[in-house]
């Protein structure tokens, strides 16, 4: 049987990559979590023995795409975690570069997306992707296009000339004015 192709379909067009300096920023921020903490004291043994192979598997298992049509994110070690976010429902994408996080090299984008159930909170956050500004403004841009094809403005059609609407805009408002009189 032959596979129908479905031109409708989305294409990818960029995956990012993320960078490596995320593990040891991962590493480092776990250590401190770990010793401002009473319980995490007792963690944190654990944490210096398994926490680099965990967060290595965590970083491998990150992937984002931008497509024609959504942007696809999966992360998880345990837990998987797997997200699809229409392009037109982005309402903005956040770039927060810290001090902290400029020292490792990484940058923070926040997705937006519309209709979030909590209010200020994130659809999805992404940490760590390589040349995020550069990222960031092909998401927006694929977002532009895709928006601007739905919406395309067309000019109006007239049906009557504008001499001919005004007597009957007249003629609406003054029946207006009647009923509002009666009501009153």
């Amino acid at each position: 049987m032959d596979k129908v192709t479905n031109p409708q379909r989305a294409r990818q067009l960029f995956e990012a990559k993320f960078n490596p300096q995320l593990k040891t920023y991962t590493y480092i921020g776990g250590i401190l979590l770990f010793t401002i903490t009473i319980v995490g004291i007792l963690l944190l043994p654990f944490w210096l023995i398994f926490g680099k192979m965990y967060i290595d598997r965590h970083f491998n298992s990150l992937f984002c795409e931008l497509t024609t049509r959504a942007l696809h994110f999966k992360k998880g070690v345990w837990f998987q975690t797997e997200r699809t976010v229409p392009l037109d429902k982005i309402q903005d994408l956040t770039f927060k570069e810290g001090p902290i996080l400029r020292y490792f090299g990484l940058s923070y984008l926040k997705i937006e997306t519309a209709g979030q159930s909590v209010q200020g909170a994130a659809d999805m956050s992404l940490t760590g992707i390589i040349d995020a500004r550069k990222f960031r403004e092909m998401v927006l841009e694929q977002r532009d296009n895709i928006t601007d094809k739905g919406h395309e403005i067309s000019a109006p059609v007239k049906t009557e000339s504008e001499n001919e609407l005004i007597p009957l805009l007249q003629e609406i408002h003054k029946t207006l004015k009647n009923i509002e009189a009666k009501v009153n």
